[in-house]
């Protein structure tokens, strides 16, 4: 940040405006306050977006019911997608982490071939994030044992010559379940935004010894007073030593934000923002331009519906988000992906490359023709991929 230049960087209800590294607080918006959140019929939808089918939801073929969170990463020439899956219900100790590769800019997959089947005694390996770094393919899982227990991360490295996935072993303990590719601070350390699973399930980060990939710092992000129970998964945004988390609260479709000035290590509470949001996991950046970008189902109508998919940006260089695109409806008949009126798009992750800004995310079809009954049917998803020119992104 450069020390001539006074940033006013606004985040939830807080300003931060820095001058010479003095940080001071005031009131403020994450949305903009000169520009109103739009319903979502009046939401522009983006064009040129090219979609794919990562991994369609086929039980009857392969057997797997559960499918969910989706990631992302260009290595070697090739792009790789993970997520997690399941024969059985979610969240329970048969899942495992699969992975599928493309060799034409995510036109085509191949067959998803496993990272763990977690072989251990009911242990089971769920979705992660991809980081390459150094020239080696790294992927960090949130695993757990029965339903939901012992909630950790599990790092693996790729072995290229083998086409398998090496174990490095747990990496972050204590409830952290990574929901964010690994970004790079100023100071040299990774980090990554999540969710920390038990006591109230909040916010968390965890950072890396430098580029030691096998050695991470738990830092859980204090919740304020009034929220109660949430859900805190969560995306963060870094400017220089200042990161912003911005979380899921939980059943109440707004975004929650904290903000740390000193590279993750200490937080602000986790508080509402003026941003509705859908009850789903937020995906956040920073684009080649300068533009900060928030994915999830966001619009001034929506509630808790997973519809559409859309993208809020800043203008470079700002912190407040002014405007929504639509990615996709889920009534989508121009396909690939599934279309339904009910249809969820939820999970979305993201990365910038060669000019585009590629999107994965998970499909429910609207749970048409769904096996189970119940919350087991929810996540029971197909693994999709919007494309989109980082042009089609401009801020007004």
């Amino acid at each position: 940040m450069h020390s001539r230049r006074r940033l006013a960087i606004a985040f939830g209800t807080i300003l931060f405006t820095c001058s010479l590294g003095v940080v001071a607080a005031q009131v403020a918006p994450l949305w903009s306050p000169d520009v109103s959140v739009p319903k979502a019929t009046d939401l522009p939808v983006l064009k040129n977006v090219r979609f794919s089918v990562i991994k369609r939801y086929e039980p009857d073929r392969d057997g797997y019911r559960f499918l969910h969170g989706v990631a992302l990463c260009f290595h070697g020439g090739k792009l790789y997608a993970s997520f997690g899956r399941n024969k059985g219900g979610e969240n329970t100790s048969t899942e495992e982490a699969h992975f599928c590769l493309s060799t034409d800019d995510g036109r085509t997959w191949t067959v998803p071939s496993p990272i763990d089947t977690a072989t251990e005694d009911d242990l089971g390996v769920s979705h992660g994030v991809f980081l390459s770094s150094q020239g080696r393919l790294w992927t960090f899982h949130g695993a757990f044992t029965g339903t939901m227990e012992d909630v950790h991360t599990r790092a693996y490295v790729f072995n290229e010559a083998r086409q398998t996935w090496e174990p490095k072993g747990r990496v972050v303990n204590d409830g952290f379940w990574p929901l964010g590719e690994p970004q790079r601070m100023a100071n040299g350390n990774w980090i990554m935004s999540g969710i920390r699973v038990g006591d109230g399930n909040p916010p968390a980060v965890a950072i890396s010894h430098g580029d030691d990939l096998l050695q991470w710092d738990l830092v859980v992000i204090p919740l304020a007073d009034s929220l109660g129970q949430v859900w805190g998964e969560s995306a963060v945004v870094l400017t220089g030593p200042m990161v912003m988390n911005i979380a899921r609260w939980g059943e109440k479709p707004q975004a929650l934000f904290a903000i740390s000035k000193d590279f993750g290590r200490t937080w602000t509470a986790s508080q509402p923002s003026n941003l509705p949001m859908a009850t789903s996991k937020p995906c956040a950046g920073t684009l080649s331009t300068g533009q900060h970008y928030l994915i999830c189902s966001i619009s001034a109508d929506g509630g808790r519906q997973r519809s559409p998919l859309t993208i809020a940006v800043t203008r470079p260089g700002e912190l407040v988000f002014r405007r929504i695109f639509v990615i996709r409806h889920a009534f989508f008949p121009e396909g690939p992906g599934e279309s339904h009126p009910r249809a969820a798009l939820a999970y979305p992750c993201a990365i910038e490359h060669d000019g585009k800004l590629y999107v994965g995310y998970s499909n429910n079809g609207g749970n048409v023709g769904r096996v189970g009954s119940g919350r087991e049917v929810w996540n029971n998803n197909s693994a999709e991929l919007a494309v989109i020119p980082i042009e089609e992104l401009i801020a007004e």
